[in-house]
């Protein structure tokens, strides 16, 4: 017997008369609008769901398109899927970018990276549950995307030269290491979204909670500053 879910995974492979039908409805459709709803709706389906759990044909039913349109876009349900996690990384680093922290002086600048970080974890809980998939499916689906790569980088080099600028200034201590920086800056971010609904079952507090928020965010921030800081 087939393994249903690799049924689901073989996209049609359309030829003659019937490719070129897709090809007429791609052209008739607004084809980035199409494939942002697509990604919209998949995002969310497959952080509920995990990858093996979210289903194609659900997606489709869940926009204005079908699942052979999805298959068009995108080949296969782990094309999609990697589409996902592609755009999901590119969010935050997108946000980073927006910062303009080159701008400022680097005291400043880490505090409003570090809070920025901690807001888009906050306010995008399914980027944390996608991460979270992608782990336990041993990233292979981003293991050699050069455009993930290459976007992840980025933030751990913004970090290189707000600590070596800060250094320079006086309110940063040498030697620190950024990519462990940006772990520490991370691990809480995610962990409070992560395991908001165990730390609130046992702790019978509700991280998500605005005060709560606020809180973690200020304790998070300054936290990072005092490690910074010059002994």
């Amino acid at each position: 017997m087939r393994n249903p879910e690799r049924i689901e995974d073989e996209p049609p492979a359309p030829a003659g008369p019937d490719r070129d039908s897709l090809a007429r409805e791609v052209r008739t459709r607004d084809a980035e609008g199409t494939r942002r709803e697509i990604l919209e709706v998949a995002t969310a389906a497959f952080a509920e769901r995990g990858l093996s759990g979210a289903r194609v044909d659900e997606i489709a039913a869940r926009t204005r398109t079908t699942k052979r349109m999805i298959y068009y876009y995108f080949g296969s349900k782990a094309g999609l899927y990697a589409a996902v996690i592609e755009r999901a990384y590119g969010g935050i680093r997108d946000a980073e970018r927006r910062l303009r922290l080159d701008a400022l002086p680097a005291a400043e600048a880490m505090r409003l990276l570090v809070e920025s970080t901690f807001d888009y974890h906050h306010a995008n809980p399914d980027f944390v549950r996608l991460v979270a998939v992608e782990n336990i499916e041993g990233a292979r689906h981003i293991r050699g995307v050069a455009s993930i790569a290459r976007r992840n980088a980025e933030v751990v080099e913004t970090m290189r030269g707000l600590l070596s600028r800060g250094a320079a200034e006086g309110c940063f201590r040498a030697g620190v290491d950024a990519l462990d920086l940006h772990i520490l800056i991370n691990g809480v971010s995610f962990h409070r979204v992560g395991n908001r609904h165990t730390l609130g079952a046992i702790f019978g507090r509700d991280l998500r909670e605005a005060g709560v928020a606020a809180a973690q965010r200020g304790m998070l921030v300054e936290a990072v500053l005092a490690f910074l800081r010059p002994a």
